[in-house]
């Protein structure tokens, strides 16, 4: 498991990048619209915090893995 996978599943949501990403889009919607309360307001950004580092860890774990394969492919080349 590289770090990416790590960060991105201890969140405990298990959600995949696509939900958490659509997820943190309609928190960042509702948060635009306004409306909302002082304390529903914080709620919202502390779980699009939390889905912002599950995508990012997500991210990341794609990112080392497409290194991975680029520093292999490197190596046979050698």
């Amino acid at each position: 498991m590289t770090d990416g996978d790590a960060r991105a599943s201890g969140s405990g949501d298990g959600l995949s990048y696509e939900q958490a990403r659509a997820e943190l889009a309609t928190v960042v919607e509702r948060l635009e619209a306004g409306g909302s309360s002082l304390e529903e307001s914080l709620a919202l950004w502390e779980r699009g915090e939390r889905l912002a580092e599950l995508c990012q860890g997500f991210l990341d774990g794609a990112r080392e893995r497409i290194d991975a394969v680029r520093q292999a492919r490197e190596t046979d080349r050698s």
